[in-house]
């Protein structure tokens, strides 16, 4: 490419400044407050309402879930205690925990179960999967829910532990009962932390609290799984940019750093008393999602013409960098997991000639391609800027609306065309474990304008999730992963840009992290 990563981020400014810690520049963390630079600013907490992964990791403070994921991706109780499974494997009785309580000290019943379950159905693809086998879901007493399937499922705990978005994580009944496509107001959970509202300064801070009567599982903590210990009094999360954010955590004024930018890893890896350690085996796979609704992105054929004018390995370099950092993975499934393949990979192979055919069979006249650039993100703003040179040189006419990234989050739900505020296109990624089959994926559900934004609608696609979800056999759940990649390539769902790590930062003293998918804070203490 003509740019480096330095180049397209060195006009990006600070969303906040280390002034905004307690005390100024002078501030140091005390035992008993983990103070940390998330990945992204917080602006919706609702952690149904949408998938951003900020909202998600607001949502495991104060949320907790029935099951969870461990280390082996392998779903294990969380608040269920016990359950039973019908020997024609129609009936799941489940029984809650002792000692569950809300927030606000009222225990938590199992009609609270019901109604989260049902909420999450109506946002969440796998939720949507399974409940279309669901005849019944009811409480039976305060303790005890039961669900009764139409048709045997063989995922159900899969299902409603799933380890990201969208997580099914329980709610009051009246919080329960939101509208799924309304965001809720009250943040009252039953989690390990308490949100503290009055103290959130979007943009700038936000705060949790112990929750002193959360009562943790016994077993070991593995990954999403096992006992949620807090072990700090307040964690307080701070919003600056790359360099402000690095800064920060070499003078001590933050403990600990979500996502080191991966041009700064080299200077952070030499500073005395900090550490860089990548958490996550497994990754991250980069998208650009395109808008199947709104013209020209509504045309097949133009989003074929936009995917083989990319290579995957520019986008990369240019946002990750080094290369023991990034991998090329030409499957949707991340290199090393069982479904990885190689099925229609020639769609997405790079060749300009074929692009600038495509794009002219569509019909383009030249219409403005809109693609939502997040200027204050270190590696999504690189891929948007990727993108636009690679489509402008085959004739696309793009536009690029800039804006942060908790604004894109919401200016991407606008179905409006491109001329009212619309979009064509916004980049994004997937942690490995929300795309490591067809299911768990929540991009990967073609159904249209009840689905994820980008709203593709393809029956074909449906049928093979429906066949993933039947398959008796690894080989045959293989064989049906690779007709479902080739499908998804073929109608253009979205552009893969790769596979990524980007590893943490922390200042030496802070203790217990976590590896896994997803970050988390209960467990954590600062010596």
């Amino acid at each position: 490419m003509d740019f480096t990563r330095r180049d397209v981020m060195a006009g990006a400014g600070a969303t906040a400044a280390a002034a905004g810690l307690p005390g100024g520049a002078a501030a140091q963390s005390k035992s008993g407050v983990l103070r940390v630079v998330p990945h992204a600013n917080l602006q919706i907490l609702d952690p149904i309402f949408t998938t951003i992964y900020i909202t998600r990791n607001h949502g495991y403070m104060v949320y907790d879930t029935l099951f969870a994921l461990d280390a082996n991706l392998q779903p294990r109780p969380q608040m269920v205690d016990t359950w039973e499974v019908s020997p024609d494997r129609l009936t799941w009785t489940f029984r809650l925990r002792d000692g569950l309580a809300w927030h606000d000290g009222a225990p938590v019943k199992a009609e609270d179960c019901v109604a989260s379950l049902i909420r999450w159905s109506r946002r969440d693809p796998m939720g949507q999967r399974l409940f279309a086998v669901v005849d019944r879901l009811e409480p039976m007493d305060d303790k005890t829910f039961r669900m009764t399937l139409k048709q045997p499922y063989g995922i159900v705990l899969e299902s409603i532990g799933k380890i990201s978005s969208n997580v099914p994580f329980m709610m009051p009944k009246r919080v329960a009962e939101t509208p799924a496509d309304q965001q809720i107001q009250d943040t009252t959970g039953s989690g390990p932390f308490i949100f503290k509202r009055d103290e959130w300064r979007p943009g700038n801070r936000a705060v949790w609290v112990k929750n002193p009567n959360y009562k943790p599982r016994l077993e070991a903590p593995s990954s999403a799984a096992g006992g949620k210990i807090p072990k700090v009094d307040r964690v307080e999360w701070y919003t600056m940019d790359a360099n402000t954010a690095m800064s920060a955590l070499i003078a001590g004024e933050i403990d600990y750093w979500e996502q080191v930018t991966p041009d700064l890893v080299p200077v952070v890896k030499q500073a005395p008393g900090v550490k860089v350690e990548n958490l996550d085996p497994i990754g991250s796979m980069g998208w650009g999602r395109f808008n199947h609704l709104v013209a020209p992105s509504n045309n097949p054929l133009v989003r074929r013409a936009a995917m083989k004018a990319v290579n995957q390995e520019d986008y990369l370099r240019t946002a990750i960098g080094d290369p023991e950092l990034w991998k090329v993975c030409r499957s949707i499934f991340p290199t090393g997991t069982p479904l990885h393949n190689e099925a229609g990979v020639d769609m997405i192979t790079q060749n300009l000639a074929e692009a600038r055919t495509l794009l002219q069979q569509s019909g383009y006249k030249g219409e403005e391609f809109a693609i939502l650039q997040p200027t204050d993100h270190p590696v999504l703003n690189p891929f948007t800027l990727v993108t636009a040179e690679a489509l402008r040189k085959v004739g696309f006419n793009v536009k690029l609306v800039a804006m942060d990234w908790s604004t894109l989050g919401q200016r991407r739900t606008s179905r409006e065309p491109v001329s009212n505020g619309g979009w064509n296109m916004f980049h994004t990624w997937w942690i490995g474990g929300d795309v490591i089959n067809p299911l768990t994926g929540v991009g990967f559900a073609a159904v249209g304008e009840r689905g994820w934004p980008g709203w593709h609608e393809d029956a074909r696609t449906e049928e093979l999730r429906a066949e993933f979800a039947a398959a008796s056999t690894p080989d045959e759940a293989k064989k049906v992963a690779s007709a479902f990649q080739h499908r998804t390539y073929e109608i253009g769902s979205y552009i893969n840009l790769g596979q990524f790590f980007v590893p943490v930062g922390y200042r030496e003293n802070v203790r217990g992290m976590i590896p896994s998918p997803v970050q988390f804070f209960w467990n954590m203490e600062v010596a």
